[in-house]
């Protein structure tokens, strides 16, 4: 499963940005997705994520209330809605899919593929 990450930019404090994660693979419905980031010098962590039918969502206590993921299975894409945007939301954003679902799911190691990370800046 080949995954395309897009839709980083610089942003000021309180923006918004749309980040999407594109398959061109029918497997890419068979998987849960979701969004990682990593900043500098720090561990990549675990963002948000949508089960496979989109029955099931999980966000990081961080993107709780500001961030929304969806996902669209007729277009295989997944989008992460992001509002109220700080300064510590700086970092690279990959997606990722994994064939879990659970908790296991926020667990980077976890994910069977990654697609290329998109740089979001956050300006104060």
């Amino acid at each position: 499963v080949q995954l395309q990450a897009s839709g980083g930019g610089l942003v000021q404090t309180g923006g918004s940005l749309r980040l999407s994660c594109a398959s061109s693979g029918r497997a890419f419905n068979s998987y849960s997705v979701g969004w990682f980031r990593q900043g500098p010098g720090t561990e990549r962590e675990f963002v948000a994520g949508i089960s496979r039918s989109s029955g099931g969502t999980y966000y990081a206590e961080s993107a709780q209330g500001r961030f929304t993921i969806s996902r669209d299975t007729a277009e295989n894409t997944v989008t992460l809605q992001m509002t109220s945007l700080k300064t510590e939301d700086s970092a690279v954003y990959y997606c990722a899919a994994s064939s879990v679902w659970g908790p296991m799911f926020r667990a980077a190691e976890n994910m069977n593929y990654w697609g290329k990370g998109t740089q979001v800046t956050v300006s104060s």
